[in-house]
């Protein structure tokens, strides 16, 4: 059992549906997580499964129709403010004259007191937030002038700035080269030395390989250590065949994959460290 004060979000029993919605099942049904303090928590599952949805819930941008959102022990609207977030595909208007520092202090606008004013703390936390993500020497860049990859560092160190507890992204790979993806993972683990991260993401090669905990979400939900995560799972949870191909640097783009075994895959993962590609995509 997981004593109570390691459990920094916890969804008990929450039903949702958006209103209006023509659909006669539930976007999440009697859905119950909890996220704890040594948590690198994955969430998969197809396009509509309600991924997304429960990232808003625990963030306390929507509200369960049945059940509850607690954040740190508090209502999730009330204990958000602990959570750092990074949407997916985070719009930045390539236009703006905004600098890479600008960007990560629109972080601290929830922990300032001085409004749409920054003090000298703040800049230093939004600095030691760029140290944190690598992107210290961007901070005087036009955020227009970065790649996709160093964009997503700047939007992980601007929800790092909020004083975040707890790490939210939503597809933080997405749009990111190989390269920059394997930047990425890098950081996301050494960030998860400090807190817990919860990351929804479409690529099942990853979360099976990288992440310790997975939740398998299409409208139901079910959480496995990834010791005891099997193909038959991933399979229902898709509602059909799900094949996973690893690319390896020294190897075909498209590396040919040996279809796996049903069984356990908390032990397969593919030497050479390539990035994965699942049959399935998604959004929630």
């Amino acid at each position: 059992m997981v004593a109570a004060d390691d459990v920094v979000i916890e969804v008990a029993g929450v039903t949702f549906r958006y209103p209006g919605s023509v659909l006669e099942r539930a976007v999440l049904d009697e859905v119950s997580l909890e996220v704890r303090r040594n948590d690198f928590l994955g969430i998969i599952g197809p396009n509509g499964g309600g991924k997304t949805t429960l990232l808003k819930l625990m963030l306390g941008q929507l509200r369960a129709e049945v059940g509850t959102v607690r954040v740190f022990g508090q209502a999730a609207e009330w204990g958000r403010s602990r959570i750092g977030y990074v949407p997916q595909q985070a719009t930045i208007d390539a236009a703006a004259p905004a600098s890479v520092l600008d960007i990560v202090l629109m972080g601290r606008l929830g922990a300032s007191r001085w409004g749409l004013w920054y003090s000298k703390r703040d800049r230093d936390a939004a600095m030691d937030c760029l140290g944190m993500t690598g992107c210290a020497e961007l901070a005087g860049r036009a955020i227009r002038s970065l790649s996709g990859g160093q964009r997503q560092r700047v939007l992980i160190a601007r929800a790092l700035a909020a004083d975040a507890e707890v790490l939210l992204l939503d597809e933080p790979t997405t749009g990111v080269d190989p390269h920059a993806q394997r930047g990425l993972t890098e950081l996301l683990h050494r960030l998860h030395e400090r807190m817990p991260i919860v990351m929804v993401s479409h690529d099942i090669s990853f979360v099976t390989s990288e992440l310790n905990r997975v939740a398998c979400l299409n409208s139901k939900l079910s959480v496995h250590p990834m010791s005891e995560l099997s193909y038959d799972q991933i399979e229902r949870t898709y509602a059909g065949p799900v094949r996973i191909l690893h690319h390896h640097e020294d190897d075909c783009p498209i590396h040919p994959p040996t279809p796996p075994p049903h069984g356990s895959i908390g032990s397969t993962e593919s030497s050479g460290g390539g990035e994965g590609v699942p049959s399935h995509g998604g959004g929630g």
